[in-house]
């Protein structure tokens, strides 16, 4: 075998493989050989079949078959022998062959680039921190007494954080457009969930009277006929009810699965899933920062076969997510460019976080790994059983040590960048991150 490599545009190469004639002829006559034993023709007694008649009907089938299983094993050898790492499948092509002259077929494909970091201690970061304060529990404490709040009515007018049950219509210059009627309607007032000026709009109205609002569509509106337009809206208001808080009770405390119904050991329940929450979104917070400035702050090349790789992953996941809202059969095929900017990124920080890795030779941490699976289970009733799942699930086991390790990275950078703590709010993280 005779190899030749050329580099012909960023990282994509083009290799060369010449394979001596008399390889190639052995392996096919092997298999034309095997055929005239085995291949029954008729006119000729099983086994007795002349090979020139095998070569005839079958020659053309063998000579493929023998050239693929040929490229294939030649190829790997091939990249072996020239110390290359291949970023994806080569795209292969057998040069036109008269019997008995060399079989050379061509290989095309990308490799991984070279990675060169520079030095993590040059990185500036600033890291989010925050803490649960009693504050922050009292006022958690209250969004629960709200889920379980009753509705009364009131004879007073409108104002926020009222319910309120309306009918409106909607138009434009006039044309009343779709989606824009409906009777009956409950809105708490102050929610933000219609559009700017609907509901401050309702504020310090009378039960039992009719009037108009008028507001603006914003013009990032998800109906395109409706974006940016001027609407008037009739009202009419016919009931306003405001909310009944429960009391803290030990019947309200059970709500929650605490059976002592202490009010105590709600709030401790309550505060350690703040702070995991917590923990969870400042970590995930940090290690975004984190592969942010690495991409930045390094320049990598990215094999076009990667990025694919990976738009094909990211339209996968979107065309699951957009299932289970319609069905699959009418979802159309999301274009690639949709994805491309964030899979061009993943594939950056998989490059970047594996030379950190390789570079300064991190080891998975079993009790890192044992700590990340007893976090996860501990959302669930019985914590042991899934700790036990994950440990007789050797898939299952492998991604929790990746994730591992990729935290170890992350945490290696951090320890050697030059970080600066931003003090944050419980709310201002946690709303940030709804929003």
């Amino acid at each position: 075998m005779q190899v030749s490599v050329e580099a012909t545009k960023g990282l994509e190469r083009t290799m060369t493989i010449t394979v001596a004639a008399d390889v190639f002829e052995k392996e096919f006559n092997g298999r034309i050989h095997h055929l005239s034993k085995t291949q029954r023709v008729d006119g000729f007694r099983a086994g007795k079949v002349p090979v020139s008649v095998i070569v005839k009907r079958f020659g053309y089938a063998v000579e493929n078959e023998v050239a693929g299983e040929v490229m294939q094993k030649n190829f790997f050898e091939a990249i072996m022998a020239e110390k290359l790492n291949p970023a994806g499948a080569p795209t292969v092509a057998p040069k036109e062959r008269k019997k008995g002259e060399d079989f050379i077929f061509t290989a095309t494909f990308e490799v991984y680039p070279e990675v060169e970091l520079k030095d993590l201690a040059e990185l500036a970061l600033s890291k989010e921190d925050a803490q649960v304060t009693d504050a922050d529990l009292d006022k958690m404490i209250e969004t629960l007494r709200k889920q379980h709040a009753t509705w009364s009515e009131v004879k007073v007018d409108a104002a926020d954080e009222h319910q309120v049950t309306l009918d409106f219509e909607g138009s434009i210059d006039g044309e009343i457009f779709e989606g824009g009627k409906a009777e009956g309607f409950q809105i708490v007032l102050g929610s933000g969930r219609m559009i700017p000026g609907f509901e401050s709009g309702i504020v310090g109205n009378k039960v039992g009277s009719e009037f108009t609002i008028e507001v603006n569509f914003p013009a990032e509106y998800h109906a395109e006929n409706l974006k940016g337009k001027a609407a008037t809206f009739k009202i009419n208001l016919h009931k306003v009810e405001e909310q009944i808080l429960p009391e803290i009770s030990a019947e309200f405390v059970k709500k929650f699965g605490v059976e002592s119904g202490e009010i105590n050991e709600l709030k401790e329940d309550v505060k350690k899933n703040m702070q995991r929450e917590l923990e969870q979104v400042l970590k995930n917070k940090a290690k975004d920062m984190v592969l942010t400035a690495l991409v930045e702050g390094n320049e990598v090349d990215v094999p076009k076969a990667l990025v694919e790789s990976e738009v094909n992953i990211l339209r996968k996941q979107a065309m699951e997510r957009y299932g289970k809202q319609m069905d699959p059969k009418n979802l159309p095929e999301l274009p690639a460019e949709l994805f491309t900017e964030q899979a061009e990124k993943r594939v950056k920080v998989g490059l970047l976080l594996g030379e950190v890795i390789k570079v300064n030779e991190l080891k998975v941490d079993n009790d890192k790994v044992a700590t990340l699976i007893e976090s996860a289970a501990s959302a669930y009733e019985n914590p042991l059983e899934v700790v036990e799942y994950y440990k007789n699930n050797k898939e299952m086991m492998q991604n929790m040590e990746n994730v591992a390790l990729e935290e170890q990275a992350v945490d290696f950078i951090l320890a050697k960048a030059k970080v600066t703590n931003e003090q944050k709010t419980f709310d201002e993280i946690m709303n940030k991150t709804v929003a």
